[in-house]
C-alpha cells in the first residue's frame, strides 16, 4: 500500500494553525511567534513532511537550495565545515547541495554559474583555481560567498585572519625557544591566498623577534595532505635540515610530519615542536596530540549562510524596491571570524 505524502494542510491540521502560517514558518517569515513556530516544526517532524522544492520554485522563483562547493570532501576540515554549513542552513530552512570541485577550474566555474540551471539559489565556494577575472565575468549568476581564498575585495568573503593566526602560532614556537622553524606548505609570493597569508604571518613573527628569514625554510608541497607533509619533512631531513620546530599550514600536513619525524627517530616536542592549522578531530587523538590553530568553524558556516541568505533575498527583491522597509543592499562583505591557539603535546609535551 502506498502511503500518501503529508501535505501542508496535514501539517496545519496537526499544529492547529492555518496553511498560510505553515507556509510562513517553512519560508522563515519573521512575524511568527516562537510558540507557533515550535508547534509547526513539531508537526512537520511528527508527520515527516518534506517541502516540495519543484512546487516552491514555481511559486516563488526560489528553490530553497544552496550549494556548498569545496575542493575535497575527504579532507577532514572540509567535511567538518560541511556539517556546520548544513546545520546553519537548516536553521534558515535551506537545503544544502554539497559538491566536490577537486580544485579544478572547470568545476569551480560550473559552480559559479549555478551548474547551468536555476535550481540553486546561491553558492558557498571554497576556491583553489579561480581568478578575480572569473568573478567579474559572472553577471546574472547566483549570489556567491567565498570561503578561505580571497580572490578580490569586491566579493563577499568569510574567513579567519590567516596572517594574524600564523603570526600567533609562530610566536608560540619562538616563545618556546625555537629559532629554526620550517614552514610546511609555505608559499612566499604576492597574492591573497591562504598559504601566502599564513607565510606572511610567519615572516612577521620572525621579524618582530629579530630572527633572520631564510627562504629555504619554506617547504612547498604538491597538496595539503598527510603524505605531502611526510614527504616534505623526509626530504628536508635527508638534505641535512635540523629544524627545532615545524609550522604546518594545515593539520593534515602536520599529521604527516609527525609520522616522518617518528620514523627518523626525532622526538616531538623535545627535538622538534610541531604546530598545525584547522583543529581537525584527528589531531586530538594523534600521538602526540597536535597543537593547532582552531578556526571557529561554526562561526564561519553561520556567517556564510546568513550572508548568502541576505544576498538571495536581495536578488529576489522586486526591481522597484517593493517593500520600502527592506534594508539597503550590503556592500561586498569581508567577514573575519575568530580563531584561537589550541596547545597540546606536540608543542607543550605530555602533562603528568
Amino acid at each position: 500500500m502506498v502511503v500518501a505524502r503529508p501535505r501542508i494542510k496535514d501539517v496545519a491540521r496537526h499544529a492547529g494553525v492555518s496553511e498560510k502560517t505553515v507556509s510562513n514558518v517553512i519560508n522563515d517569515y519573521v512575524h511568527v511567534s516562537d510558540r507557533t513556530r515550535r508547534a509547526v516544526r513539531e508537526a512537520i517532524d511528527h508527520l515527516g513532511y518534506r517541502v516540495n522544492l519543484a512546487g516552491r520554485h514555481l511559486r516563488t522563483g526560489r528553490s530553497g537550495v544552496i550549494a556548498l562547493v569545496v575542493p575535497e570532501l575527504d579532507v577532514p576540515y572540509f567535511a567538518e565545515l560541511a556539517r556546520h554549513v548544513i546545520r546553519a542552513a537548516e536553521q534558515c530552512s535551506l537545503t544544502v547541495l554539497v559538491h566536490q570541485s577537486g580544485g579544478d577550474r572547470g568545476h569551480e566555474l560550473a559552480a559559479l554559474s549555478g551548474f547551468g540551471s536555476d535550481f540553486v539559489d546561491g553558492i558557498i565556494l571554497s576556491p583553489l583555481a579561480l581568478t578575480s577575472d572569473d568573478l567579474r565575468e559572472r553577471a546574472g549568476a547566483p549570489p556567491t560567498v567565498l570561503l578561505g581564498e580571497l580572490l578580490e575585495e569586491g566579493a563577499d568573503h568569510v574567513a579567519i585572519d590567516n596572517e594574524q593566526a600564523a603570526r600567533e602560532a609562530t610566536e608560540h614556537l619562538i616563545a618556546l625557544g625555537r629559532r629554526n622553524i620550517l614552514v610546511i606548505g609555505g608559499r612566499d609570493a604576492p597574492g591573497l591566498g591562504t598559504a601566502e597569508a599564513r607565510t606572511r604571518g610567519y615572516r612577521a613573527a620572525l621579524s618582530a623577534a629579530g630572527i633572520a628569514y631564510d627562504a629555504a625554510a619554506l617547504l612547498p608541497v604538491a597538496a595539503f595532505r598527510m603524505p605531502d607533509g611526510a614527504d616534505a619533512v623526509t626530504r628536508a631531513l635527508r638534505d641535512g635540515a635540523r629544524p627545532d620546530a615545524l609550522l604546518c599550514l594545515n593539520d593534515q600536513l602536520a599529521l604527516g610530519a609527525l609520522r616522518a619525524l617518528y620514523e627518523h627517530g626525532v622526538r616531538v616536542p623535545e627535538d622538534v615542536a610541531v604546530m598545525g592549522f584547522d583543529d581537525v578531530e584527528g589531531g586530538r587523538y594523534s600521538v602526540p596530540t597536535l597543537s593547532t590553530v582552531a578556526p571557529d568553524k561554526a562561526a564561519v558556516a553561520t556567517s556564510a549562510v546568513h550572508l548568502l541568505r541576505h544576498r538571495i533575498d536581495e536578488a529576489n527583491r522586486p526591481p522597484d524596491g517593493g517593500d520600502v522597509t527592506a534594508a539597503a543592499p550590503l556592500s561586498p562583505q569581508d567577514r573575519v571570524v575568530a580563531h584561537r591557539l589550541v596547545l597540546r603535546e606536540s608543542t607543550e609535551g605530555a602533562r603528568h
